[in-house]
């Protein structure tokens, strides 16, 4: 009988140590935001102060448009010169205009806060 082949042979791989490798992606900056360090700090509140002016752009166009809504309202009768009743006009600003205008204000701060945070995504990885 002819002698049986010993079969494939086994070979050790070895590398770095899997507590040196740093994780796909990790750069300097992203290792000073871990570490917590004075920059790493100043990436984060960077990334804060971004998000709270995109927040209170939008906060404040939406007080300025609902600040000026009495003045709407009294449209009717500047216009007619006479006191007809409001009401209809008032409901249907409300009803009808008020709501097309806070989604068009809350598209664009989601819009806005998602560039935000592609942008710092972007620091942080290096890209």
């Amino acid at each position: 009988m002819p002698a049986a082949p010993d079969g494939p042979r086994r070979e050790t791989v070895t590398g770095v140590p899997r507590q040196a490798r740093r994780p796909l992606g990790h750069t300097a900056a992203r290792s000073e935001i871990d570490e917590q360090t004075t920059i790493g700090t100043t990436y984060v509140r960077s990334l804060m102060r971004s998000q709270l002016k995109a927040g209170l752009t939008a906060l404040g166009v939406l007080i300025l448009f609902i600040g000026t809504l009495p003045l709407l309202f009294m449209l009717p009768e500047s216009v007619t010169g006479s006191e007809v009743s409001p009401t209809l006009w008032v409901w249907l600003s409300l009803g009808v205009g008020v709501y097309p205008v806070m989604l068009l204000i809350a598209h664009w701060y989601v819009r806005r806060a998602e560039r935000n945070e592609r942008d710092f995504t972007g620091l942080v990885e290096g890209r």
